[in-house]
C-alpha cells in the first residue's frame, strides 16, 4: 500500500529492506493472511506476487501490513505479507475511523464561527 506522505517520517529509514524481507524472505513471495482479512478465504491466502489473484484475476502486489497499525513498530510480530485484497480488508475499519477522523478535522477547519470571541464578550456586557 503507498505510505500517506503525512505518515512518510513514521517509516524507518530501512523500511524498503525489512518489507522485502517480510514478503519475499518469510512469506516467499505468498500472501501471510490466514482470514484476519474477513474477506472469506479458507486458511491462508493463496494469492502470490506477480501472478493473477485467485478470486479477483487481478495482478498481485504483495504488501507488507502492521497488524497494530504502527508504522514504528517493525517487529516480526508486527508485520505480515499480504495481498492488496487482504491488506485492505485487514484495515478496512482502521481506514474508516482515520477518514472519519480526517472529515472531522477538515470539518472543523472549514467552518466559520457563529460568533467572534468580541461578539460573545459584548453580548454578556463585558
Amino acid at each position: 500500500m503507498p505510505i500517506r506522505p503525512e505518515n512518510a517520517a513514521r517509516y524507518p529509514a530501512d523500511w524498503p529492506a525489512v518489507s522485502a524481507r517480510i514478503r519475499f524472505g518469510r512469506a516467499a513471495g505468498r500472501c501471510e493472511c490466514t482470514g484476519e482479512c474477513r474477506t472469506g478465504h479458507g486458511g491462508r491466502c493463496a494469492a502470490v506476487h506477480g501472478m493473477p489473484h485467485p478470486d479477483t484475476g487481478s495482478d498481485v502486489v504483495l504488501t507488507t501490513a502492521h497488524r497494530n497499525h504502527q508504522p514504528e513498530d517493525c517487529s516480526d510480530g508486527n508485520l505480515f505479507a499480504a495481498c492488496q485484497r487482504c491488506h485492505l480488508g485487514y484495515d478496512r475499519d482502521h481506514h474508516a475511523e482515520t477518514a472519519a477522523l480526517r472529515r472531522a478535522a477538515g470539518l472543523a477547519q472549514a467552518m466559520d464561527p457563529l460568533f467572534t470571541v468580541e461578539e460573545v464578550s459584548r453580548a454578556a456586557g463585558g
